[in-house]
């Protein structure tokens, strides 16, 4: 697993970097102002898991999934540390489908 850099979107603006999504998944900074921006350049819909460590009231909370169309993007977030944030590196575990073709970038705003 890789550990994408958070990239702060400023007022001068940002021209962000993405970087190849990596097969095994990423990892990624929690925060009620970040953001992935996952870009699919395949033909077909790839699914983006991120991956639950939150309870409630002693239930296992479901991993949340996005598809991201083919030649499509999304922008999903923010992710909520509440949610998304492991306890034992304090990053939130992202999984994809497929990492052919995909790029992704963590933005904070």
């Amino acid at each position: 697993m890789a550990t994408l850099t958070t990239q702060a979107i400023a007022l001068a603006g940002l021209n962000p970097t993405y970087a190849p999504a990596t097969g095994g998944g990423d990892k990624c900074e929690t925060g009620d102002r970040v953001f992935l921006h996952v870009k699919n350049g395949g033909g077909s819909p790839v699914t983006v898991t991120l991956t639950a460590t939150a309870t409630v009231r002693g239930q296992a909370v479901s991993n949340p999934t996005v598809s991201v169309p083919a030649s499509g993007e999304r922008m999903i977030g923010p992710l909520q540390p509440d949610l998304l944030q492991s306890p034992t590196d304090g990053l939130c575990a992202v999984g994809y489908s497929s990492a052919t073709s995909v790029t992704v970038a963590a933005l904070r705003i």
